[in-house]
């Protein structure tokens, strides 16, 4: 899945992605910073959600979504500006953008318009419960079995499906998605701990979450957060 995110300053650009990773932290975010950049990505991807501010430099954010949806008549779009004009927004409306969201950003709000494209829908009901599951409950010691039982499955046929669907095993994705979360409280609470990191995302030990994240990063937790 490709997310492409499109505003003039990489600030917002880097906030947006700051507050939709952990939602989509295994689909590819591009970004761009003007319409130009933004259709030369599309032209040769396949676009399938695009957050896009109204207000760019040369072409607008409305005349990119107008260009954007003769490319790809599928892509989802929401509208992300400072502008809060009732004229632009029914010419969002009139484009059939899935939403449209006003900055400052809030990102109840922006979670909120994006709900909807957090799963991927070919994904099969189990395999939703299966996400929501780990989602809710990465902070605790998690086994398939566990959520096999909790969704009424057989565990193996789900370890197969769940493979299938997202073309990597549960350890690894319940690992990877923790590890995004651990981020997020690096650099939301850059004085808590690393061990206290490390459990408040469901991890064994300190010394196993430091294991995978070098391995996923290729840096320590602690060099990470030097960087920040």
């Amino acid at each position: 899945m490709n997310i492409l995110l499109v505003d003039d300053e990489q600030l917002e650009l880097d906030q947006l992605q700051y507050i939709l990773q952990p939602y989509f932290h295994m689909e590819n975010f591009h970004k761009a910073q003007d319409a130009s950049e933004a259709l030369t990505y599309a032209n040769d991807n396949p676009i399938h959600l695009a957050l896009i501010d109204i207000h760019l430099p040369g072409k607008s954010g409305l005349e990119l979504v107008k260009r954007l949806k003769k490319i790809q008549t599928n892509t989802k779009i929401v509208m992300v500006t400072a502008y809060q004009s009732f004229e632009y927004a029914q010419e969002a409306i009139r484009l059939h953008v899935e939403n449209y969201i006003t900055k400052p950003l809030v990102e109840a709000e922006l979670i909120s318009a994006i709900k909807p494209f957090i799963v991927n829908k070919s994904y099969s009901d189990m395999t939703r419960q299966v996400l929501d599951y780990i989602h809710n409950h990465y902070d605790s010691r998690l086994t398939l079995s566990e959520i096999a039982e909790a969704i009424h499955v057989n565990h193996a046929y789900l370890s197969r499906k769940f493979n299938e669907e997202l073309n990597i095993g549960f350890p690894n994705y319940l690992n990877q998605y923790r590890i995004e979360m651990a981020k997020r409280m690096m650099d939301d609470a850059p004085f808590t701990p690393i061990a206290q990191i490390a459990e408040n995302c469901g991890f064994s030990s300190q010394h196993y979450f430091s294991l995978l994240f070098k391995k996923e990063l290729g840096i320590s937790p602690s060099s990470y957060r030097k960087k920040l």
